[in-house]
Protein backbone atom coordinates (compact mmCIF):
# COMPACT_ATOMS: atom_id res chain seq x y z
CA UNK A 1 0.00 0.00 0.00
CA UNK A 2 1.73 3.05 -1.01
CA UNK A 3 1.61 6.69 1.18
CA UNK A 4 -0.99 8.11 -0.87
CA UNK A 5 -3.67 5.59 -0.19
CA UNK A 6 -2.82 5.40 3.32
CA UNK A 7 -3.81 8.84 3.97
CA UNK A 8 -7.04 8.94 1.81
CA UNK A 9 -8.07 5.80 3.12
CA UNK A 10 -6.98 7.13 6.84
CA UNK A 11 -8.89 10.45 5.76
CA UNK A 12 -12.60 8.54 4.51
CA UNK A 13 -12.25 5.99 7.21
CA UNK A 14 -12.16 9.14 9.38
CA UNK A 15 -15.26 10.97 7.54
CA UNK A 16 -16.98 7.66 7.54
CA UNK A 17 -16.58 7.12 11.71
CA UNK A 18 -17.76 10.57 12.41
CA UNK A 19 -21.03 10.16 10.60
CA UNK A 20 -21.01 6.36 11.63
CA UNK A 21 -20.94 4.74 8.61
CA UNK A 22 -17.93 2.71 8.61
CA UNK A 23 -19.35 -1.08 7.97
CA UNK A 24 -21.69 0.18 5.13
CA UNK A 25 -18.72 2.16 3.45
CA UNK A 26 -15.88 -0.79 4.30
CA UNK A 27 -18.59 -3.50 2.59
CA UNK A 28 -19.59 -1.19 -0.33
CA UNK A 29 -15.59 -0.69 -0.65
CA UNK A 30 -15.01 -4.24 -0.65
CA UNK A 31 -17.44 -4.72 -3.32
CA UNK A 32 -16.60 -1.95 -5.85
CA UNK A 33 -12.92 -3.01 -5.56
CA UNK A 34 -13.96 -6.37 -6.81
CA UNK A 35 -15.92 -4.75 -10.09
CA UNK A 36 -12.71 -2.82 -10.36
CA UNK A 37 -10.99 -6.32 -10.57
CA UNK A 38 -13.27 -8.12 -12.50
CA UNK A 39 -13.48 -5.02 -15.05
CA UNK A 40 -10.29 -3.93 -15.07
CA UNK A 41 -10.99 -1.67 -18.18
CA UNK A 42 -13.81 0.35 -16.43
CA UNK A 43 -11.06 2.23 -13.93
CA UNK A 44 -8.77 2.74 -16.75
CA UNK A 45 -11.87 4.20 -18.75
CA UNK A 46 -12.16 6.28 -15.52
CA UNK A 47 -8.63 7.20 -15.42
CA UNK A 48 -8.46 8.53 -19.29
CA UNK A 49 -7.61 11.37 -19.92
CA UNK A 50 -8.41 12.23 -23.55
CA UNK A 51 -12.19 12.00 -21.74
CA UNK A 52 -13.02 15.16 -20.49
CA UNK A 53 -13.36 14.93 -16.92
CA UNK A 54 -17.11 15.83 -16.38
CA UNK A 55 -17.78 12.63 -18.46
CA UNK A 56 -15.85 10.45 -16.50
CA UNK A 57 -17.47 11.97 -13.12
CA UNK A 58 -21.04 10.87 -15.36
CA UNK A 59 -19.54 7.72 -15.58
CA UNK A 60 -19.07 7.30 -11.58
CA UNK A 61 -22.86 8.86 -10.94
CA UNK A 62 -24.11 6.71 -13.17
CA UNK A 63 -22.70 3.42 -12.39
CA UNK A 64 -22.54 4.17 -8.37
CA UNK A 65 -24.34 7.33 -7.95
CA UNK A 66 -28.12 5.56 -6.49
CA UNK A 67 -26.57 2.45 -5.28
CA UNK A 68 -23.41 3.25 -3.23
CA UNK A 69 -23.10 5.66 -0.03
CA UNK A 70 -22.67 9.11 -1.18
CA UNK A 71 -19.31 9.89 0.79
CA UNK A 72 -18.01 6.98 -0.92
CA UNK A 73 -19.33 8.04 -4.33
CA UNK A 74 -17.67 11.35 -4.06
CA UNK A 75 -14.28 9.70 -2.97
CA UNK A 76 -14.38 7.54 -5.72
CA UNK A 77 -15.29 10.94 -7.78
CA UNK A 78 -11.84 12.85 -5.96
CA UNK A 79 -9.96 9.95 -7.05
CA UNK A 80 -10.69 10.50 -10.68
CA UNK A 81 -10.23 13.51 -10.59
CA UNK A 82 -6.79 13.81 -8.61
CA UNK A 83 -6.27 10.66 -11.67
CA UNK A 84 -5.46 8.42 -8.15
CA UNK A 85 -8.27 6.02 -9.49
CA UNK A 86 -5.09 3.21 -9.10
CA UNK A 87 -4.89 3.57 -5.24
CA UNK A 88 -8.56 2.55 -4.74
CA UNK A 89 -7.55 -0.93 -3.73
CA UNK A 90 -5.00 0.45 -1.48
CA UNK A 91 -7.33 3.02 -0.03
CA UNK A 92 -9.71 0.15 0.95
CA UNK A 93 -7.05 -1.53 3.05
CA UNK A 94 -6.28 1.35 4.90
CA UNK A 95 -9.68 1.80 5.17
CA UNK A 96 -10.22 -1.66 6.57
CA UNK A 97 -6.82 -1.71 9.03
CA UNK A 98 -8.46 1.19 10.66
CA UNK A 99 -11.93 -0.18 10.62
CA UNK A 100 -10.42 -3.18 12.17
CA UNK A 101 -8.06 -1.92 14.66
CA UNK A 102 -11.26 0.48 15.97
CA UNK A 103 -12.95 -2.82 15.97
CA UNK A 104 -10.71 -4.86 17.37
CA UNK A 105 -10.78 -7.02 14.81
CA UNK A 106 -7.83 -9.46 13.93
CA UNK A 107 -7.55 -11.05 10.26
CA UNK A 108 -5.85 -14.34 10.02
CA UNK A 109 -5.14 -15.82 6.70
CA UNK A 110 -5.04 -19.65 7.10
CA UNK A 111 -3.76 -22.04 4.46
CA UNK A 112 -4.28 -25.95 4.77
CA UNK A 113 -3.77 -28.84 2.33
CA UNK A 114 -7.74 -29.00 1.86
CA UNK A 115 -10.41 -27.26 2.38
CA UNK A 116 -11.42 -26.99 6.12
CA UNK A 117 -14.88 -28.23 7.34
CA UNK A 118 -17.40 -26.05 8.71
CA UNK A 119 -16.94 -27.21 12.34
CA UNK A 120 -12.64 -26.89 11.75
CA UNK A 121 -13.16 -23.59 10.45
CA UNK A 122 -15.64 -22.53 13.99
CA UNK A 123 -12.71 -24.30 16.49
CA UNK A 124 -10.01 -22.86 14.48
CA UNK A 125 -12.02 -19.64 14.97
CA UNK A 126 -12.90 -19.80 18.46
CA UNK A 127 -8.91 -20.74 19.59
CA UNK A 128 -7.56 -17.77 17.94
CA UNK A 129 -9.67 -15.45 19.11
CA UNK A 130 -8.99 -16.84 22.29
CA UNK A 131 -5.04 -16.62 21.53
CA UNK A 132 -5.32 -12.75 20.31
CA UNK A 133 -8.59 -11.59 22.60
CA UNK A 134 -9.98 -10.48 19.22
CA UNK A 135 -12.53 -10.70 16.78
CA UNK A 136 -10.79 -12.75 14.35
CA UNK A 137 -11.87 -12.64 10.75
CA UNK A 138 -10.58 -15.72 8.57
CA UNK A 139 -9.78 -15.97 4.91
CA UNK A 140 -9.21 -19.50 3.93
CA UNK A 141 -6.78 -20.62 1.38
CA UNK A 142 -6.17 -24.27 0.24
CA UNK A 143 -2.47 -24.89 -1.25
CA UNK A 144 -1.92 -28.24 -2.12
CA UNK A 145 1.94 -28.42 -1.69
CA UNK A 146 1.90 -28.42 2.67
CA UNK A 147 0.46 -31.27 2.43
CA UNK A 148 -1.00 -31.61 5.65
CA UNK A 149 -2.10 -29.56 8.71
CA UNK A 150 -2.73 -25.67 8.76
CA UNK A 151 -0.75 -22.43 8.48
CA UNK A 152 -1.75 -19.38 10.38
CA UNK A 153 -0.92 -15.91 9.82
CA UNK A 154 -2.43 -13.40 12.75
CA UNK A 155 -1.57 -10.22 13.58
CA UNK A 156 2.27 -10.55 11.85
CA UNK A 157 3.02 -13.61 13.66
CA UNK A 158 3.14 -16.95 11.48
CA UNK A 159 1.58 -20.38 13.35
CA UNK A 160 3.25 -22.92 11.23
CA UNK A 161 1.39 -26.27 11.93
CA UNK A 162 1.90 -28.35 8.11
CA UNK A 163 3.83 -31.13 7.06
CA UNK A 164 5.66 -28.91 4.39
CA UNK A 165 6.79 -26.30 7.28
CA UNK A 166 8.18 -29.30 9.95
CA UNK A 167 9.68 -30.94 6.67
CA UNK A 168 11.88 -27.25 6.22
CA UNK A 169 12.07 -27.01 9.56
CA UNK A 170 13.87 -30.25 10.26
CA UNK A 171 16.06 -29.82 6.74
CA UNK A 172 17.60 -26.62 8.45
CA UNK A 173 18.49 -28.42 11.57
CA UNK A 174 19.95 -31.43 9.93
CA UNK A 175 22.21 -28.86 7.93
CA UNK A 176 23.26 -26.85 11.06
CA UNK A 177 24.02 -29.46 12.66
CA UNK A 178 27.81 -30.33 12.17
CA UNK A 179 29.10 -33.59 11.46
Amino acid sequence: MTETARVYGGSLYELAAEEHLEEEILSEMKEIRALFRENSEYPRLLSEPSIPRKERIGLIDAAFGSQAEPYLVNFIKLLCEKNLLREFGGCQEAFQRRYYAAHNIAEAVVTSAASLSKEQEELLKKKLETMSGKTVVMELKTDPSVLAGVRVELDGKLFDGTVKGRLAELSRRISDTVV
